[in-house]
This record gives C-alpha cells, structure tokens and sequence, in this order.
C-alpha cells in the first residue's frame, strides 16, 4: 500500500519575501537557499499558466523539516487576511519546539514582535505561547518544562 515516507516541509505564500525571512530567521531558522522557479512544472503543479515565484527555503539548526516561503512574482498574490483569529479555518500556525521561550519572546519583542494573547502552561509540561509575524503568520512556541 503506498503511504507517506516523511513530512518533508510546510509552504507559506508571502508578499514580502525579505520581511518574512527576517522574521523566521529571528526565530532561529537558516536560510539555506534563494531562487526562482517558473515553467512548465510550476504551471502543471499550482494550475496557473505563466507563473513565476521566488523562494526561499530555511531549516532549524540540527536539521528537521523545511519552511518554504514563496512569493509569487506572476500572478500577484491574492490578499489573505493579517488579523485572522486563532479559530478562522486554514492553516493557523506553524509550530516550533523552544529551549528557552521567554528569551525568544524577548528578542521578538525587541524586533517589534507582539504575543497574539499570553504565555500558557499546559500540565506543567509544557510552557506555550503564539506570537504574530508579518503578514499576520501565527508561529506556535513551545518550551518542554516537565
């Protein structure tokens, strides 16, 4: 029966591509490489005729799955929505295990990065927080407490 071999990455479509990679490089993530990709594939792949994007691809430190954030130079990006709710359907957040949230909290705040509510404690094992990136992106942090 064929099945799925590995989680392999999480896609995000951006506007500002450099505002976006700053962000998640803020986080800890490193960019491992900046492209173009247009064609016949691209078309096939995403059903646009004509597409053109630019992407870039970043790693945690130790490896683990890849973020890919793309910005699409044609078609331009259709408008989604910054001040979405933790509960509006679709992909909400992307998620990151931490080692020390409250000193990454700080350095986000510092880069002008804001808490979407406060930082919970769930069953004293974990200590979780979300935080609002550009574009409204909602990044899920998680420090293992217990």
């Amino acid at each position: 029966m064929a099945q799925v071999r590995r989680f392999d990455h999480v896609g995000i479509t951006v506007a500002d591509l450099d505002a976006m990679t700053a962000f998640f490089e803020a986080l800890g993530l490193q960019a491992e490489g900046r492209m173009f990709v247009e064609g016949e594939f691209l078309d096939t792949v995403i059903g646009t005729a004509g597409a053109r994007t630019e992407i870039v691809m970043l790693r945690p430190p130790g490896g683990g799955t890849v973020l890919e954030l793309s910005s699409f130079v044609r078609p331009d990006h259709l408008p989604g929505s910054p001040a979405a709710p933790a509960n509006e359907l679709g992909l909400r957040n992307v998620a990151f295990e931490v080692d020390d949230l409250q000193a990454i909290l700080d350095r986000l705040e510092a880069e002008g990065y804001r808490l979407v509510g406060g930082v919970g404690e769930y069953e004293s094992a974990w200590r979780m927080a979300y935080v609002r990136g550009p574009e409204g992106v909602i990044v899920s942090l998680a420090e293992r407490i217990g």
